[in-house]
């Protein structure tokens, strides 16, 4: 990508999840190189959980972080952080990179559930989510941008999700934000004055049988059926505690579809 320094740190952090034949999750690949740490925590019945750990700021300019996670079939997966990820000014500018690969295998289940990302004023970040699903995979996956600290403009922030199940795409979004963005980024069709702006995107092949019902259950949240099967929550809000109650509520508006609408 245009700007991005070669100066900067490389950082790479890759989980793979296959089921271990006693009803639970083993991990047969849990390795961490660079700034990024993964750690194996408590799980519950046979889901695996991972933490992500920062074991320094960042990333900074210049910066290039890779995460990639593998669920295999009959596997659960739960992946978390440890703390919001604060996207920074690099000492020699530029643009930092974070590229996140996902593959989940039909029967697998992946619920990828990171901290909010924080864009400071000054910083320039391009974050690239790819998922890969087979048919019958679930996939839970949050998102929540912060645009800048308490009181503080943003830094330029750019995140892409694209979505493809059976190699067929299901979603292909960009949000491109922050000084130097395109125009109307935060006018009333995209942000609306907001600073904090995520998403829950929801597969799950039980949605072929039961539709989900499209609508807005609360202000600032919005509902919206996609194919695959799968569901896509938006919301803004005002700070990150309104944003992640919005997303945390979204689950219990998930009715399905009546005949007319369906």
């Amino acid at each position: 990508m245009d700007g991005v320094n070669t100066t900067g740190v490389r950082a790479e952090a890759e989980t793979r999840a296959r089921a271990d034949g006693r009803g639970g999750t083993a991990l047969p690949v849990l390795e961490s190189r660079g700034p990024l740490a993964l750690r194996r925590t408590r799980g519950s019945g046979a889901t695996a959980h991972v933490t992500l750990v920062g074991a320094m700021s960042g990333p900074h300019g210049g910066d290039h972080f890779t995460l990639r996670a593998d669920v295999g079939a009959g596997a659960r997966l739960r992946v978390g952080s440890a703390a919001a990820t604060l996207a920074l000014p690099g000492q020699h500018g530029g643009q930092a990179r974070q590229d996140v690969r996902i593959t989940v295998a039909a029967g697998g289940e992946l619920h990828w559930l990171p901290e909010p990302l924080i864009s400071v004023l000054g910083s320039e970040l391009a974050v690239h989510t790819r998922v890969d699903l087979e048919p019958g995979a679930r996939l839970v996956l949050r998102e929540e941008l912060v645009l800048g600290r308490t009181r503080e403009d943003p830094g330029r922030l750019t995140s892409r999700l694209t979505v493809r199940v059976d190699g067929r795409p299901v979603l292909d979004q960009e949000l491109d934000c922050g000084p130097g963005a395109p125009g109307g980024w935060d006018g009333p069709a995209v942000l609306g004055g907001h600073r904090v702006v995520g998403q829950l995107l929801v597969c799950n092949p039980e949605f072929a049988e039961k539709p989900i019902a499209p609508g807005v259950p609360a202000e600032g949240l919005a509902v919206l059926p996609l194919t695959g099967p799968a569901v896509l929550v938006s919301a803004v809000a005002p700070d990150a505690l309104r944003l992640r109650r919005l997303l945390d509520r979204a689950p219990a508006s998930f009715a399905p579809a009546s005949p007319a609408s369906a």
